[in-house]
């Protein structure tokens, strides 16, 4: 086991006139799980193959433990990587796909078998050690690439979207059966996906990319609760941040037909904001005062529903808005309903760069 580390790491694919990943600086503690997300494009299968030695480094270093691997094969890096497609040998039993890297180093039968059965006995694999992948459904042949890794005793494991195959059922128990494992096992674990709700349910840590470029590397919890731009306000989230650009006024910003208080200090002599609320922190108010919201959609979950309208505007000026209410007290599609958002749970982000405001 080992920490991980980017320093500066850059990558330029040949022919591109701007880097897939820039600069990029993570330092990963020893045992951590860390979730690399992103849209697509955003460079985070990059990072994860430059880490694993399948994608050159530019400039930049990555070291893992103290040792400085950048210029390393992948063999030497001693990283065992899960890939989206499984990639098992078709003609191969699971004991075999499973043994075969150790196979390949020379290592003892006796110990190979060994340590397959070891990992087989974790990932409830047992009873399928003679069988075929043909024999298998997604979600085992996805557990015996996962044994396949175990088995070698890497520093790091790499995971480059091993769940983007499986049904949405599965794929929620499958990402449980994981982070489970990784806690138990220790292993440091970088795992890239483009779904932000598996980012924050599994990782220890997430970094979010876009363009290449690192947004913020936090736990799930302080990004969900103090996201640094917009960017991460509107990706981290389900349903998204509410975002809309809002005129300053005294006191505080425009919101319907009244004023939400801000300090004067925090706006920054800005004569507009990107103001930010999450769907469970808008309150109905009874009063007419706040937001005024036309319901398009109302989308019933039992105890909770989410309104989804709009404020009224011109067809190219409306802001979509999202909104969860009382299950039981829905409004009905057509309805104007008027919202508050709660005290102390209001973003905002400067109209420009797109950073937070205060602090």
């Amino acid at each position: 086991m080992a920490t991980v580390t980017y320093d500066e790491a850059t990558r330029v694919y040949p022919g591109a006139t701007t880097p897939s990943v820039d600069k990029l600086n993570i330092d990963i503690q020893d045992g951590e799980f860390l979730v690399l997300v992103g849209p697509s494009g955003s460079g985070k299968s990059t990072a994860l193959r430059m880490l694993a030695g399948l994608e050159e480094v530019n400039s930049g270093r990555i070291l893992i433990g103290d040792r400085d691997v950048t210029r390393l094969s992948p063999k030497e890096r001693d990283v065992a990587m899960v890939f989206q497609n499984y990639a098992l040998y078709p003609h191969m039993t699971v004991a075999d796909n499973m043994g075969f890297a150790l196979k390949i180093a020379g290592v003892d039968k006796g110990e190979i078998r060994k340590r397959v059965e070891e990992a087989a006995k974790i990932l409830d694999l047992e009873p399928y050690l003679d069988r075929k992948p043909k024999q298998l459904s997604g979600g085992q042949r996805q557990r015996v690439a996962m044994g396949r890794a175990i088995v070698r005793s890497p520093q790091v494991f790499l995971m480059d979207e091993p769940l983007s195959n499986l049904d949405a059922k599965l794929r929620v128990q499958t990402r449980t059966q994981i982070a489970s494992l990784q806690r138990r096992l220790g292993v440091t674990t970088v795992y890239v996906t483009h779904d932000q709700v598996e980012a924050m349910t599994m990782g220890d840590r997430v970094a979010v990319l876009k363009d290449g470029v690192l947004q913020q590397c936090d736990t799930p919890r302080r990004m969900y609760d103090h996201p640094d731009n917009v960017f991460v306000a509107g990706f981290i989230g389900s349903p998204a941040m509410n975002l809309m650009k809002l005129p300053v006024t005294d006191g505080g910003v425009q919101l319907g037909n009244g004023t939400y208080p801000i300090e004067r200090g925090v706006l920054n002599g800005a004569r507009e904001v990107t103001f930010g609320v999450r769907p469970e922190d808008m309150t109905p108010a009874t009063d007419g005062s706040g937001l005024p919201v036309e319901v398009d959609v109302v989308e019933e979950l039992g105890a909770d529903a989410y309104v989804y309208g709009r404020v009224p505007g011109s067809e190219a000026t409306a802001t979509p808005i999202v909104a969860r209410v009382d299950g039981r007290q829905v409004p009905q599609k057509g309805e104007t309903v008027h919202f508050v958002p709660k005290g102390d749970h209001v973003h905002l982000f400067d109209v420009e760069s797109g950073a937070r405001l205060g602090g």
